[in-house]
């Protein structure tokens, strides 16, 4: 039998709520110690861990005895304290939703935490995990003999609301292109295998919140955009997003080209938001199109009802749980997703950000020295 593994938990929000579902499905874990501020959202939480503890502060959360490890799923603009908290107090392992960070002064003291912290800690990029991109990870280095370009192209849905509204305002989230695209930025350093040098990108707020008001201020975050991004290999890529765009079949598309082919992985948006009008939600795929002999050849890599019904982001968050338990069981060495990668993910989501804004190119020197 595997050693139970008892989680503590830092936010209960949407997301965190997702996390706990994932976890109730991971066979010898449970939830021991919640912290939740809000009271409707801690309550919420009961229902999908209800032998939890609900505890009043981090403080007190790391009192806990039986904690085995520590999920921190709170505002993106709480990480770095909280972990810094955890160093001080209890250094178990943990895994810290994305991104790891929102300012650019936080990048030496996350350095030094990195250089300090004795637990391994895990950055949830869960893009990593859903199955068509884990198929497309697999397989694209022998499909195009060494990936020379790489597009990512998110159509989604805005920003849902969150506790609060902290997520309407880049001070909160470290704007969109942190928040949201750190994601495909570690996608493109985990394809390319190289470091990135360079960002040149284009966007803005054309659409989305621009109606809405909290005490007197209008939302700031942008809904779309285009970064590319030189790596030092010599390759390249381009992420094209676009936040009012849920009407797609597909939410997002990646592909991958070198010199002996292209492929492709179309992973669906939520179930939940598919029109029933339109019937069963798409399925995803994976497409290979090798220059001789001519493909494309499709396939299609569906994911577990009971684990995709758990959460918005096609099984991953499940499958890295998994990963996170193996890694706390003492079954891996490191973790998948460490704290360099979580690290250079916001930085080069900085340098779009700062690259729309300066209407310039960007080095990632600039915010490394």
């Amino acid at each position: 039998m595997a050693k139970l593994v008892n989680y503590g938990v830092i936010g209960c929000g949407m997301m965190g709520q997702e996390h706990l579902r994932n976890i109730a499905l991971l066979p010898d874990t449970r939830v021991s110690a919640i912290f939740e501020p809000d009271a409707g959202m801690a309550a919420e939480a009961l229902n999908f861990a209800p032998d939890a503890e609900l505890v009043p502060s981090i403080d007190a959360l790391l009192e806990v005895a039986d904690l085995d490890c520590l999920l921190i799923v709170s505002p993106n603009f709480r990480h770095v304290e909280q972990l810094e908290a955890i160093a001080a107090k209890r250094p178990l392992p943990v895994l810290v939703e994305k991104p790891l960070f929102t300012d650019p002064d936080h990048v030496t003291r996350m350095e030094a935490f990195q250089q300090s912290y004795p637990a391994p800690v895990w950055v949830a990029m869960e893009y990593r995990y859903m199955p068509p991109i884990a198929a497309f990870l697999k397989d694209a280095a022998a499909s195009t003999g060494g990936v020379k370009m790489l597009t990512i192209r998110e159509h989604r849905f805005p920003f849902l609301p969150k506790v609060g509204d902290w997520n309407r305002f880049n001070r909160n989230t470290g704007g969109t292109f942190v928040e949201k695209c750190c994601h495909f930025f570690d996608l493109m350093r985990l394809v390319i295998g190289a470091e990135p040098v360079r960002v040149m990108a284009s966007g803005g707020q054309d659409v989305n919140h621009l109606d809405e008001t909290y005490d007197g201020e209008t939302p700031d975050i942008f809904d779309n955009g285009y970064v590319i991004v030189d790596f030092a290999s010599g390759a390249r890529a381009i992420l094209e997003l676009c936040m009012f765009a849920e009407g797609a079949r597909y939410q997002e598309e990646v592909s991958a080209v070198g010199p002996l082919g292209k492929i492709e992985a179309l992973v669906p948006g939520p179930g939940r938001f598919w029109p029933d009008h339109l019937g069963a939600p798409p399925v995803p795929q994976v497409i290979v199109s090798p220059r001789s002999p001519k493909g494309p050849y499709v396939r299609e890599v569906p994911v577990d009802p009971t684990i995709l019904d758990a959460g918005d982001h096609n099984g991953s968050t499940f499958y890295q749980h998994q990963g996170f338990v193996d890694l706390v069981r003492g079954n891996r060495d490191a973790a998948d997703v460490g704290l360099h990668d979580g690290l250079i993910s916001v930085i080069m989501g900085m340098a779009a950000q700062r690259s729309m804004t300066e209407h310039r190119a960007v080095r990632i020197d600039e915010f490394t020295g």
